[in-house]
């Protein structure tokens, strides 16, 4: 008599149409959400929450690319709102569920090459090449929390935005003064979308003056996406000693692709703490921007206690 096989039981329970929560998952495995979460992120190198919504964004990908609305996607996918659904969408493919391209395939980077396979099964990709993970964390990191703290921003006065409460701060010599909450959550949106148009031999982008928090949200909407899949790209074909020859510049500089990310990495870090102090200032919380609390919070497991 042939054995159970449990990875896939548990894989079942998290593929479920009526499991939208880590305790139902694990209930339907005849688990504790412990010990289900555990066994599912060794074995398959995935937390059950993220595998769940990244092969649910998967069957919607290729259901709109089959003719479904976005309103009938969103909604198989779990999502309580077409918004919501489109955030995540547009997040996890850079571009929106509205330009849906049958010729580009409904598959997203996996840790453990398990996808969305039509109509209803999972195909398992065994020499897929999955994105670093460390580098996936930092980038992803990094687009949430700077949307996180413009988020915040939004609780601000006028005054309080654009208050000069670091009077003479230059953080590169090249971009001029970040002395308010304004100034520096702008350079974090512009830099991505100046790396962006030299990396693509786009024009350089526009740079619309004295925005609120709301137009530097929609900024950073537009181009956070964009970003996330021009790094994976760079990953899958091992392009990052490649040369970016950038003509933005006078006269053209030449950057190593890796040095560029990681530059956007270091800078947008120092940037985004230095909002915090300045939110902070201003009587606004802002959290720590722990990526060991944003983690677990992405992988829907129980916060805990701040790191020792």
């Amino acid at each position: 008599m042939t054995g159970r096989d449990r990875l896939r039981e548990l894989l079942d329970a998290v593929l479920d149409e009526g499991n939208h929560t880590l305790a139902e998952m694990a209930g339907d495995a005849y688990a504790s959400p412990f010990h289900f979460s555990r066994t599912l992120s060794r074995d398959a190198g995935e937390a059950p929450v993220a595998m769940r919504r990244r092969v649910m964004l998967e069957r919607a990908a290729w259901q709109l690319q089959q003719g479904s609305s976005v309103t009938d996607a969103a909604w198989a996918a779990g999502y309580d709102s077409v918004e919501g659904f489109s955030r995540a969408f547009t997040r996890a493919y850079g571009r929106p569920p509205s330009a849906a391209d049958p010729g580009s395939g409904h598959w997203l980077p996996a840790p453990n090459g398990i996808h969305f396979h039509p109509p209803t099964s999972l195909w398992v990709q065994s020499t897929e090449h999955a994105m670093n993970p460390l580098t996936e964390q930092l980038v992803a990191h990094d687009l949430d929390d700077t949307r996180h703290l413009l988020d915040v921003a939004k609780g601000l006065t006028g005054e309080e935005f654009r208050a000069r409460r670091l009077p003479g701060l230059v953080v590169l010599p090249w971009d001029g003064p970040e002395e308010s909450v304004q100034a520096v959550l702008e350079h974090l949106v512009f830099s991505l979308e100046i790396w962006l148009a030299s990396i693509e031999g786009r024009d350089q982008p526009g740079r619309p003056g004295d925005l609120d928090p709301a137009g530097l949200l929609a900024r950073h909407d537009a181009v956070a996406p964009r970003w996330l899949a021009t790094v994976r790209d760079v990953d899958r074909r091992g392009g990052w000693d490649d040369r970016l020859v950038d003509a933005l510049c006078d006269p053209p500089e030449s950057f190593v692709l890796s040095s560029v990310v990681a530059h956007v990495l270091t800078y947008s870090a120092h940037r985004r703490q230095l909002v915090r102090h300045l939110l902070r200032t201003a009587g606004h919380d802002a959290g720590t921007g722990d990526p060991i609390l944003w983690l677990r919070a992405r992988r829907g497991e129980t916060p805990g206690g701040t790191p020792c």
